[in-house]
């Protein structure tokens, strides 16, 4: 089954640019499709190969800052060639 994953990571601390950059070079090295926007990055794939990688990159990602929060958005289908309409 495939999935549309939305994450937006936002460390609560200063110097918060180094985690987020960090963060998606680490998604773009799976061999997913990953897209990114000013505010958030997508990962297209596999549910399972997906879920894999969130668990273990958002642990990281936490472990890397002193507070922080993501927000994520789970679709279940493939919207990585979704083209707005209007």
């Amino acid at each position: 089954m495939n999935i549309s994953v939305e994450l937006t990571l936002s460390p609560l601390q200063d110097d918060y640019e180094p985690a987020i950059i960090d963060f998606i070079k680490k998604m773009r090295n799976y061999g997913f499709r990953v897209m990114e926007t000013p505010l958030s990055t997508q990962v297209y794939g596999d549910y399972d190969e997906v879920m894999e990688l969130l668990t273990e990159e958002i642990k990281n990602a936490f472990e890397a800052i002193d507070r922080g929060l993501i927000h994520i958005k789970i679709v279940k289908s493939d919207r990585s060639d979704y083209a707005a309409d209007f």
